[in-house]
């Protein structure tokens, strides 16, 4: 079985002013979030999809997607904890003997490509895990205090993550258990966990304008994707 779970647990509180998180604004006419569902609905291998929200908009959300094959269901109050919940639903829905293959994607990244959906399920299938890159294409600084540069790596062993991130059910589990309450608490990309125990994370492909809207600017880069006038595509 394989099964999209839409990270919407976010609140949005860089996104300045908007008492409603990132996820429900406006994009061309309709939420964001729905513009994100909908590419996998549409892709003809992901056979369940599912949106992970904060249970004080599960209402608003089922609204929102009250046309769609979509579930709406509880996220967690930690990206690990909506993971879980993910997780645990792929599992009690769909048989937890069973190996499925699990694509996580932000809701808030509605430029997800049939492509990058399809490579992410072959990847995920042979490797069992992968995450959604693109080069680097400025320098990367690093700083450990936060004041003095501690090193400046290669540019081009550097990849910026997106999403979608995807795993074969049974290892994310059996890696997820094994995390200290101190990892698990810290770790907030599910691709680490598999990184930090020697498990094998292959790289797919992604694409520049794969953009997480996460700031105003940012949606209003979304709204020059669609076409749109920034001024007209909807009020923050």
């Amino acid at each position: 079985m394989i099964i999209a779970a839409i990270m919407a647990g976010g609140i949005g509180s860089r996104m300045g002013s908007s008492a409603m998180p990132k996820q429900y604004l406006p994009l061309g006419g309709k939420p964001i979030l729905l513009h994100t569902v909908e590419k996998f609905l549409v892709h003809p291998q992901v056979e369940h999809v599912a949106v992970l929200t904060p249970r004080s908009w599960i209402s608003h959300t089922k609204d929102i997607l009250k046309n769609s094959a979509a579930q709406v269901i509880e996220g967690g109050e930690t990206r690990n904890d909506t993971l879980w919940n993910a997780l645990r639903y792929t599992e009690e829905a769909f048989g937890g003997e069973d190996d499925h293959i699990l694509i996580t994607h932000d809701a808030v990244r509605p430029f997800v490509t049939h492509r990058i959906i399809s490579e992410n399920i072959e990847s995920a299938q042979k490797y069992g895990a992968c995450d959604t890159v693109i080069p680097a294409t400025d320098t990367i600084v690093e700083s450990r205090a936060g004041t003095l540069i501690s090193g400046i790596p290669e540019r081009k062993t550097m990849f910026q993550g997106q999403t979608p991130q995807s795993f074969r059910t049974r290892k994310l589990r059996a890696l997820m258990e094994r995390l200290s309450e101190e990892e698990s608490a810290i770790l907030t990309d599910a691709c680490k966990i598999f990184v930090m125990r020697g498990e094998p994370v292959a790289m797919v492909t992604g694409e520049t304008h794969n953009i997480k809207i996460t700031y105003p600017y940012d949606l209003k880069v979304a709204q020059a994707l669609l076409g749109l006038d920034p001024a007209e595509g909807g009020a923050l």
